[in-house]
């Protein structure tokens, strides 16, 4: 299984326009040609799952395009997506920002998602997406230490209540990488795909590891890439795996012993 993890940064693109006339401007405006560019990208890879950072379901600055419902389209996925801020956030009542979500896109064979919410941050959506053999949960947590603290322990209750195999991935805004997720992962049990540690953010010379797939004991990793794709302040990052079944957990277990015997 393939999963492809990306802020998008609602398609906004990237380089010294997007800060005129004014810093950060250019979060008003949405390029279809960078959809464009960020939907033929993401099909090349031809994930399985794809979790979308930073989308726009709908408002004038996309001209009304559902970025999640447009890739997903193009993909022929199943997509689920929601609001980043909570039903009681004030920025529900924005225009623009009420339209500012994250989304996760799926072949078709879903048997549930759920939303939830973080009790702190600005940025407090949980989705949850329950697959025949995997739970996966797709967050963008916060940018204060504090709140992020408190996000994770809240992410931990969630995780070990899952019934199946979890993948936690999204945006972690880390900027000290693992060493600030180290006691999550001891808690969980959860172990990081990306082994080499490579770094997400910014795009163009990326220097910090923001974009995480966190995996459970039952899955076993294949490959981890953050592609050199610079149509985001992120590059994505994909991450294939494959979750095991009991028997295969016991011969690995056994051969994991084995080697620590001889």
């Amino acid at each position: 299984m393939r999963l492809l993890v990306y802020n998008i940064r609602y398609a906004t693109g990237t380089g010294p326009a997007f800060h005129l006339p004014l810093p950060g401007a250019g979060y008003l405006r949405s390029s279809r040609r960078v959809l464009d560019d960020i939907t033929q990208f993401i099909r090349g890879e031809d994930p399985d799952l794809v979790g979308l950072i930073e989308v726009d379901t709908g408002s004038v600055r996309s001209a009304l395009v559902n970025q999640a419902e447009y890739i997903a389209q193009h993909l022929g996925h199943y997509t689920v997506y929601e609001c980043k801020y909570g039903a009681a956030s004030i920025n529900n009542q924005l225009p623009i920002v009420r339209k500012q979500g994250n989304a996760i896109l799926a072949a078709p064979r879903v048997t549930g998602e759920r939303f939830h919410y973080f009790p702190t941050g600005i940025k407090r959506l949980i989705i949850e997406m329950e697959l025949d053999d995997v739970c996966v949960f797709l967050v963008h947590l916060s940018l204060k230490y504090r709140h992020r603290q408190e996000q994770l322990r809240h992410l931990h209750d969630l995780v070990l209540a899952a019934h199946k195999p979890v993948v936690v991935a999204g945006d972690f805004n880390t900027f000290s990488g693992t060493n600030e997720l180290y006691l999550f992962m001891r808690a969980t049990g959860l172990r990081s795909a990306n082994l080499k540690g490579l770094a997400s953010f910014p795009a163009r010379i990326p220097r910090f590891e923001l974009d995480f797939v966190l995996v459970s004991r039952e899955i076993e990793l294949i490959d981890f890439r953050v592609p050199n794709v610079q149509h985001s302040d992120h590059r994505p990052v994909i991450c294939d795996f494959k979750v095991l079944t009991p028997t295969e957990i016991a011969q690995r277990d056994d051969r994991t012993r084995t080697s620590l015997l001889a």
